[in-house]
């Protein structure tokens, strides 16, 4: 296998995703206005546990609404509730300036970035979570999670002072930088793809002091969890599942 060892946290999967469908994917879940934001919410109705997902600068495509029903229907012995907010109010980036490898594609995702930098969205995160406990009393805790450039947000919004999360998971994410393991008090899963500094995620992992679980999936792009998942090709499903089974683990080991 090409992945990094769990550092700790981790044995074997105690969980059962879904059949991963590659295209024409039927969401379970529903769309509810939330906070001001419509919110993508799935998962059982008496679950006491929610997760939060940051999306990635894509928004609600069909892999990433899939991984959220993955989380929200996979654990035998836990039960969540799954939200995913639109912060972008229904323009995301273009997928096709991806990967920037023109000066117009360059600038067009720096422009984007330039709009919803991730400490802007985080900010907007603690009156998100106030808003649905208001909507819901049922939950009782929150974990959050993020890819790519949510990665960042999850993980900003996990080390702050207002932190509202019992757990954070951040996946292939975007600028990764081991201070941000300084702030963290919570357990901690991050999973990178091939494409995030390997010498980065390494400090990183160093620096948990937190239940954590940290591994590279070296042959796996940016993205191969969210929107830019390639669900016809037969490894990219295969990582996208055990991806999926190992955040779902983790939850159920440390998200309490």
């Amino acid at each position: 296998m090409s992945a990094m060892e769990a550092t700790q946290g981790h044995s074997k999967p105690c969980c059962n995703v879904p059949p991963v469908v590659s295209s024409g994917y039927q969401a379970k879940g529903s769309y509810e206005e939330i906070g001001g934001f419509k919110t993508y919410v799935t998962g059982p109705k008496d679950a006491t546990r929610a997760i939060l997902v940051i999306y990635d600068i894509f928004g609600y495509f069909d892999q990433t609404v899939q991984g959220a029903d993955i989380l929200a229907h996979s654990d035998d012995h836990q039960k969540y509730k799954v939200f995913i907010p639109d912060w972008f109010k229904g323009k995301p980036c273009p997928i096709e300036i991806y990967p920037p490898d023109t000066d117009e594609k360059k600038k067009q995702l720096g422009d984007f970035f330039g709009t919803y930098p991730p400490p802007k969205v985080a900010g907007q995160v603690p009156d998100y979570v106030k808003a649905l406990k208001d909507s819901d009393s049922s939950i009782s805790s929150f974990a959050i999670l993020g890819y790519c450039w949510g990665g960042k947000v999850a993980t900003l919004c996990a080390k702050a002072d207002s932190n509202p999360f019992s757990a954070v998971a951040s996946i292939h994410p975007a600028m990764v930088d081991p201070a941000d393991a300084d702030g963290l008090t919570v357990p901690t899963i991050l999973l990178a793809s091939g494409d995030e500094p390997a010498e980065d995620v390494k400090k990183f992992e160093d620096r948990l002091k937190v239940a954590k679980h940290v591994e590279i999936f070296k042959d796996q792009i940016h993205g191969w969890m969210a929107a830019r998942a390639d669900l016809n090709d037969d490894k990219v499903k295969k990582e996208y599942e055990r991806g999926y089974k190992t955040v779902v683990e983790f939850l159920g080991q440390n998200f309490k």
